[in-house]
């Protein structure tokens, strides 16, 4: 807990600043309203025009075009940043050092060096570090992990998963920087270990250098193997997990009005003595749709946030995971370069990609070039009114 909260002995509302108000930040900003225990203090853009569409609405909220604004106020406790990811280290290490809790949308950083450093920065300072993996709030995500961990399901053999739609381009990753840390963080929530390897395979349909479209494989210590398919370029929108188990198996559509449906399927094989008692027992049984609460998953993402800074408690979403998740794209990264060659997941960056400042390749990852637009924008929100 900041000492500027702790010395409000609980009577006043945590105290949160938005910074960042392309596509998501509006969500935030709403969702934040809601939670019982805080309010949004500031809202931070460079875009005044943004500024001004989220003061009709929240007239009571103090808009700033300076980061620093935000750092320099003592009674701001807490700092939401949902900005590129070229700017997520630099914007998220100067709320730490301002002594603010901070919660990074996805991915917490561009490399797991810089991710570890925030981390950190977090611990020395006693304050929470939480990355934004909205899914791991989602009640059929959730619902999903209580079948594995209850063992319904019985050992997880396989997991496929789509997600794919029609843009967005993002103008400074790649479609798994923007895409794979949903499924990556889901199936590290959902199987409690970090894979051991992953097989890459990418293609930059639109825009030279920026792949648009990934096929990923994991494989994981206790057997299990994962294939993640992540698209800008589909002709629908689609989020489809297939989770395939020695028990039973699940369909997880995020776009369906039964986003989960458990099948009571499988096959048992039993061990012939000879070639010729060879045979297979299939079994079709039930289909159930369980019932699932309705909730937000970004509202309860921000509720939880709050939480962990009022009780010094760890998020769902915590700091480690969020670097796991970096690393394991930091493995498709090196697959990519490799041709596609299975690559272990390492515990840190090859001295290769420590040269690079955490970027596997300049065409496939956060190039030098952003990270010094990142440095830029930085540089431009602590100025003065006047002066951008």
């Amino acid at each position: 807990m900041t000492e500027q909260h702790a010395a409000r002995n609980g009577t006043l509302p945590l105290r949160v600043a938005v910074v960042g108000l392309g596509y998501w930040g509006p969500n935030l900003v709403r969702n934040l309203h809601e939670v019982e225990g805080s309010e949004v203090s500031h809202v931070c853009d460079l875009r005044v025009d943004a500024l001004e569409g989220i003061g009709r609405r929240y007239p009571a909220v103090s808009l700033t075009t300076r980061f620093g604004d935000v750092l320099d106020d003592s009674t701001v406790d807490a700092v939401v940043i949902a900005t590129p990811v070229s700017t997520h280290y630099k914007l998220a290490d100067a709320a730490l050092e301002a002594g603010k809790h901070v919660l990074v949308e996805k991915p917490l950083a561009a490399s797991s060096q810089e991710a570890r450093a925030l981390i950190e920065r977090a611990r020395e300072r006693g304050l929470i570090l939480m990355p934004g993996h909205t899914f791991l709030y989602s009640p059929p995500v959730i619902m999903i992990r209580e079948l594995i961990e209850a063992g319904e399901l019985g050992e997880i053999f396989f997991v496929s998963m789509s997600r794919v739609n029609l843009g967005l381009h993002q103008p400074d990753v790649s479609v798994i920087w923007d895409l794979g840390p949903h499924d990556f963080s889901i199936l590290r929530y959902w199987l409690g270990e970090m894979p051991t390897h992953v097989s890459a395979l990418s293609r930059d349909c639109i825009r030279p250098g920026t792949p648009d479209v990934a096929f990923i494989n994991l494989e994981f210590g206790s057997g299990t193997v994962a294939h993640v398919e992540l698209s800008w370029l589909a002709p629908s929108k689609l989020r489809r997990t297939t989770i395939v188990g020695s028990r039973k198996m699940v369909v997880y559509d995020d776009m369906s009005a039964e986003p989960v449906r458990v099948f009571d399927s499988g096959v048992t094989f039993d061990d012939p003595q000879t070639f010729g008692e060879y045979r297979l027992s299939y079994r079709t049984g039930d289909i159930v749709s369980p019932r699932i609460q309705s909730s937000e998953p970004l509202f309860l993402e921000l509720s939880d946030f709050c939480s962990a800074i009022s009780n010094a408690s760890r998020p769902r979403s915590y700091d480690e995971l969020g670097l796991d998740v970096v690393r394991v794209i930091e493995a498709a990264e090196r697959s990519l370069v490799a041709s596609g060659s299975k690559v272990p997941v390492e515990e840190a960056p090859s001295e290769s990609l420590r040269a690079s400042g955490g970027s596997a390749h300049p065409r496939r990852s956060l190039s030098h070039v952003m990270q010094k637009r990142a440095s830029q924008t930085l540089a431009r929100a602590r100025r003065p009114d006047g002066q951008r």
